[in-house]
């Protein structure tokens, strides 16, 4: 527990050191939701615009910084060295986990105040249900992203494989306008994919409806999907 905690303290030391991996899960949401916040209502702030800020906070952690850091320790050899000390390489991949979660919880809350304190948006009619559905985007977006860190080959391409993939599924998934105004398969295939999912699940669950089948089924299937093909394709070294 002592090597556990050492790691992942360790981690969020070289997150702090990374002033734009740092920023961006913060400053990209705060920017979607700020202007939005000043031409849309209330009510459609919380229903709408938490939903795609929520996603934003953790497809970046989840898809964009943590492969970028795991293929920095696969090519700089971290992860060959630790395979021969009693600390196993996937207690780094877990500590990076865990490191990664806690910036989505900083940027989450720090959304949702911004949202409900500054902006007057509702706050969740079913916290408990909002946070299971928030805790399934996470698991789906994270297994995203090690899909991503298994492929990459080097930081700079996993960092242009996990934005290539962040802002395409964001873009059919409803972060750049409603996806109404897309053509109806890309709808549709829009709201099956990661962020799109997201957005649909969060809206609900925040509002307190069930959130719709078809989202949480989505995430369940890309969590499993994703985290199958990231152990099989995964090199340590």
């Amino acid at each position: 527990m002592r090597a556990w905690r050492l790691l992942i303290v360790a981690e969020l030391t070289s997150v702090a050191r990374d002033t734009a991996g740092l920023m961006i899960p913060i400053a990209l949401p705060m920017l979607i939701l700020v202007g939005n916040a000043l031409h849309v209502p209330a009510d459609a702030l919380a229903r709408y615009v938490l939903p795609i800020v929520f996603a934003t906070v953790i497809g970046t952690v989840g898809i964009v910084n943590m492969p970028s850091f795991l293929a920095v320790y696969r090519t700089t050899g971290v992860l060959r060295r630790l395979a021969v000390t009693p600390v196993h390489p996937s207690a780094v991949l877990g500590a990076q986990l865990a490191a990664g979660a806690l910036q989505v919880l900083a940027g989450v809350l720090l959304a949702a105040l911004v949202a409900v304190a500054g902006f007057g948006a509702a706050a969740p009619a079913a916290p408990l249900l909002t946070v299971a559905v928030l805790l399934l985007v996470t698991a789906a977006m994270f297994a995203t992203g090690l899909v991503v860190a298994a492929v990459a080959p080097s930081a700079n391409s996993a960092v242009a494989i996990g934005l290539a993939l962040f802002f395409g599924i964001g873009t059919v998934g409803g972060m750049f306008g409603p996806v109404t105004r897309l053509p109806e398969p890309v709808a549709r295939a829009g709201e099956a994919l990661p962020f799109g999912a997201a957005v649909r699940v969060l809206g609900d669950a925040w509002a307190g409806a069930g959130p719709h089948p078809a989202g949480l089924l989505s995430l369940a299937v890309c969590t499993v999907v994703c985290g199958l093909l990231a152990v099989r394709l995964f090199r340590w070294s």
